[in-house]
């Protein structure tokens, strides 16, 4: 795949029927029908605020949008106990297929397949509407890459390579099968329990309405909407590398699931994401698991196959194309005469691939300065004006563009670091409680080592 990372298409949706889809208008498309709404404050501390910790309110649009204008609240009667001054609201994780079940025609508003993915609409995707200062906590998605449509109102994106991972804090509670949440709250961090973070490199963009923002593979996000209603829409893209992805997934699955259930129940914390209904037993996580694994080897066992036999290759790929296009990971860029890639933009007929057309119509997300991040990457944000006039030379950020990021940088040495840090910070802490074994025993680079083991003893 050649865009390894993040990058802002324009003028690549002008003629979009979605483009229409602000909050009023859907407001009517409802028709009254209540969805939930996530409430936050919006002067929080120093930590993230998780679902777990929000509060929950089932509301019409109509209800939504009378609220955040400062009606009275016989009209935005659910919101009555929440000042919108104090507190915003986010309707997220929307899935069109689902809310809009009886008004199927609609989804052709959204072509996905201007991007390469013929017959991909808004079936395949997501809704978020939100009010100022909503936001999605840091994490980073198991699978695939994402791509986001904004539709009204702006968005902020603080992005972080795969490579900064361990400057994150990942944890794994609360759980939520393929997102690893971030300890650190970017925007206000706690410098004294997370010195690492330090060393993280922020990507900032504000994504205004018509622009598409990419967001590779296992990049980082935390997002937050700028002005009072954001619209936006968004569909996660299925990659290769998913079936190895789903592997660690149920690895991890199995280990929280069985640890966390083993606590004593007035010690319980509410470590399961809203989205997940319930956990599952330890016999249904290691059917999974085996499951997953049979899936991986049999995938592989595909690839070698077409790989010895091309004929086959390019049948089954035209066979197969309405559902995911096979990716030719080991592909050589020498030998590359004429492939769709990983992302799926464009078909791309160069022996360069690091060539990438940037300009003012796909312009890349670069980091913020040495001197924005040093004190603390999230806490300084980029200049929020229009992004096209920003980039009138095809430029964004403040400094040079890093290559393509690895899931691992220097494994031994980076989490030796954040031992030590950790070890340092919370000296004065006695007690190791379950979580924190939990940091340990699910971080991404120990489930990766399991995985590859599980694997190699299963091909044996």
């Amino acid at each position: 795949m050649s865009l390894q990372q993040p990058a802002v298409f324009c003028n690549m949706v002008f003629n979009w029927p979605v483009l229409h889809w602000n909050a009023k208008y859907l407001s009517e498309v409802l028709d009254g029908r209540t969805i939930r709404f996530r409430m936050g404050m919006k002067k929080g501390d120093t930590a993230p605020q998780f679902e777990t910790k929000c509060s929950y309110v089932e509301a019409t649009l109509e209800e939504f949008l009378a609220w955040t204008s400062g009606q009275p609240t016989s009209v935005s009667r659910p919101f009555s106990c929440y000042d919108s001054s104090e507190y915003w609201a986010y309707a997220d994780y929307k899935y069109i297929a689902r809310i809009f079940e009886d008004k199927t025609e609609i989804f052709k508003d959204i072509m996905w397949s201007d991007f390469g993915f013929p017959g991909r609409n808004g079936k395949e995707s997501t809704l978020w509407i939100g009010s100022a200062g909503a936001n999605t906590p840091c994490h980073l998605d198991s699978y695939g890459c994402n791509l986001v449509l904004q539709i009204q109102g702006r968005k902020r994106w603080h992005l972080f390579p795969p490579s900064n991972t361990t400057f994150l804090y990942p944890t794994r509670i609360p759980y939520e099968e393929s997102s690893i949440f971030s300890k650190v709250n970017i925007v206000s961090p706690d410098l004294r329990h997370y010195p690492q973070f330090r060393k993280a490199q922020a990507h900032v963009v504000t994504l205004n309405p018509g622009q598409v923002l990419f967001v590779p593979r296992h990049w980082w996000h935390y997002v937050e909407s700028v002005d009072p209603i954001t619209v936006s829409i968004n569909s996660w893209i299925e990659l290769d590398a998913d079936h190895k992805a789903r592997v660690e997934e149920a690895i991890t699955r199995t280990l929280v699931c069985a640890i966390k259930s083993a606590e004593t129940p007035s010690h319980v914390d509410a470590w399961l994401n809203p989205t997940e209904v319930e956990a599952t037993s330890h016999e249904i996580n290691l059917q999974y698991l085996n499951g997953a694994i049979s899936a991986y080897l049999e995938y592989q066992t595909v690839t070698v196959s077409e790989d010895r036999d091309p004929s086959t290759h390019d049948t089954e790929k035209e066979a197969s194309s309405c559902k995911r296009r096979k990716i030719q990971v080991n592909t050589k860029p020498e030998d590359y005469k004429s492939e769709t890639h990983e992302a799926g933009f464009t078909v791309v007929k160069a022996k360069k691939l690091e060539k990438i057309p940037f300009g003012v119509h796909l312009i890349p997300v670069l980091p913020q300065s040495q001197e924005a991040s040093s004190v603390g990457a999230g806490a300084v944000e980029s200049d929020s004006r229009d992004l096209l006039s920003e980039n009138e030379e095809g430029h964004f950020g403040k400094s040079r563009c890093t290559g393509k990021q690895s899931v691992m940088s220097n494994d031994c040495e980076t989490l030796a670091d954040q031992t030590d840090s950790d070890s340092t910070a919370n000296s004065s802490q006695m007690a190791i409680s379950t979580n924190d074994l939990l940091d340990c025993l699910v971080n991404p680079q120990v489930i990766t080592l399991v995985a590859d083991l599980l694997l190699e003893r299963e091909r044996v």
